[in-house]
């Protein structure tokens, strides 16, 4: 989302920090990623950003969902998605939930353990139950690799519980790390899926589906390979490995609406002398820019002439916290000073979702381009 004109005059009127987000945007992207991954089904994880605009639009447009709670598949519900849309994707589920989601009607979800899939058998029985393998993730901004995922071998066993245990052994899930820079991880995990295919096969279970995940980077700092040179991977291993194409799921999260969004935050004050700039302002890692504090660089723009008397500062929210540092270091205008504007660019995943009131703040309130003269 490029920051216009019309943006920054919004800024000087509404009060901060706030998203403001442009739907336009969301739908280019889902179009996008439907082109590139033609007969796929696309699961949007709501985690990114669940706000019920958001939801709508793409439900119109025929997209699916992926559920990290059983709150999210109530709100899901709540807003017209049919529950046979809806994947309970987190392999971390409390009983109560799965039974919960499985009388609503959610038929898909995930597991990496043994406990899991006996918890799915009992809870929502025959429903169709999918292996989340392990990746390796050095090549994302945001690895997810530790907590969540199995080996390929001990996938076989789960998926060959499953079977035992009156469940359908639909596929496998794994992802790649959020903000994936490297096209070759797809393939990689795509030759552990071919294992677990061919192992299974071999005992008479077959699969039928693979969740490529998400990881489909935006852009922020570092260049990124296109969408295209990623499907272009995916679909040539594909047709490598696989003489039937399973089905293919994605999962796209910050990809479908990072880039919709812009974090607009003032400047509270700032501390000069003893060799360091301190710049505070009203939007920090409890307000908003949480990911930050994971190395996660957004850009910043200001309204000022970021040609000349650049200094380096160190960035904070507002919170008396000191955890709440947005950036160590970073080059920014020397003159900002207070009520002036920061615009983190491309800020419209996991942002708001990381919202608290911590320390009394309020957090970041959303805006739609479309709703602002």
């Amino acid at each position: 989302m490029k920051l216009t004109a019309k943006i920054r005059r919004l800024a000087q009127t509404l009060p901060t920090p706030f998203l403001i987000m442009d739907l336009k945007v969301v739908e280019k992207k889902y179009r996008a990623l439907a082109e590139a991954f033609p007969n796929s089904q696309i699961f949007y994880a709501i985690k990114a950003n669940a706000h019920p605009r958001i939801i709508t639009l793409l439900n119109r447009l025929g997209c699916c969902f992926d559920a990290a709670s059983r709150n999210e598949i109530e709100k899901l519900l709540s807003l017209g998605v049919a529950p046979e849309k809806i994947s309970f994707g987190n392999t971390i589920k409390r009983d109560s939930d799965i039974r919960a989601a499985f009388e609503l009607g959610v038929r898909y979800f995930v597991a990496d353990a043994t406990l899991e899939v006996e918890k799915i058998a009992e809870c929502a029985p025959k429903s169709k139950v999918f292996i989340r393998l392990e990746m390796d993730s050095g090549d994302s901004d945001w690895p997810l690799s530790h907590k969540f995922g199995t080996s390929k071998e001990d996938a076989v066993k789960l998926l060959k519980l499953a079977k035992k245990l009156g469940l359908t052994p639909f596929g496998l899930s794994f992802h790649v790390g959020s903000q994936c820079y490297n096209p070759k991880r797809w393939p990689v995990a795509l030759e552990k899926c071919h294992f677990v295919f061919t192992e299974l096969a071999q005992k008479g279970i077959e699969l039928s589906m693979i969740n490529l995940g998400g990881g489909f980077p935006i852009q922020h700092l570092k260049s990124i390979p296109s969408l295209s040179e990623i499907s272009d991977e995916v679909n040539h291993f594909l047709g490598k490995y696989f003489e039937t194409k399973p089905a293919v799921f994605l999962e796209p999260g910050r990809y479908m609406v990072g880039d919709a969004g812009i974090m607009v935050g003032s400047v509270i004050t700032k501390r000069e002398g003893s060799g360091e700039n301190w710049l505070f302002i009203d939007a920090g890692v409890f307000h908003g820019l949480m990911e930050t504090i994971e190395n996660f660089r957004y850009e910043v723009k200001t309204d000022l002439d970021q040609s000349e008397h650049l200094a380096e500062f160190h960035l904070a929210g507002p919170t008396c916290d000191s955890i709440d540092v947005i950036y160590d270091t970073i080059l920014l205008p020397l003159p900002l000073s207070q009520h002036d504007k920061l615009y983190f660019l491309n800020t419209g995943a996991y942002t708001v979702e990381y919202n608290t009131n911590f320390n009394g703040f309020p957090p970041p309130k959303i805006y739609f381009l479309d709703e602002l003269d």
